[in-house]
């Protein structure tokens, strides 16, 4: 039976202000080299970030929880004007945070 990919746990923020306007920074230049810059990159980034750091002062360290939270919370923005969704977004989060702490993200290692 294979075995059940272990959790990753965040390190407790020291500054939850300082982690967002990381993720929103690194997120809006996600996003404008994914496809092409929008205007509407810059309102997406602002929101997920805003609720990763409300996730983070509640005391989530999960990466999955934050995950989940992130496509929950974003399914009420309206991406009409962009190419991406709220999975996009949140495994964008993901795939940043995982960079972030050096882990790889490649292949299930």
């Amino acid at each position: 039976m294979p075995e059940p990919i272990p959790s990753i746990t965040l390190p407790p923020p020291e500054d939850p202000q300082q982690e967002g306007v990381w993720l929103q920074t690194s997120l809006q230049q996600w996003l404008d080299q994914e496809f092409i810059p929008e205007a509407i990159n810059q309102q997406i980034a602002q929101r997920a970030s805003q609720i990763f750091v409300r996730q983070r002062m509640e005391g989530e360290n999960d990466l999955g929880s934050l995950v989940i939270a992130i496509v929950t919370e974003m399914q009420s923005f309206n991406f009409r004007e962009s190419f991406f969704s709220e999975f996009a977004i949140a495994n964008a989060v993901s795939d940043l945070l995982l960079d972030s702490l050096g882990i790889d993200r490649c292949c299930g290692s």
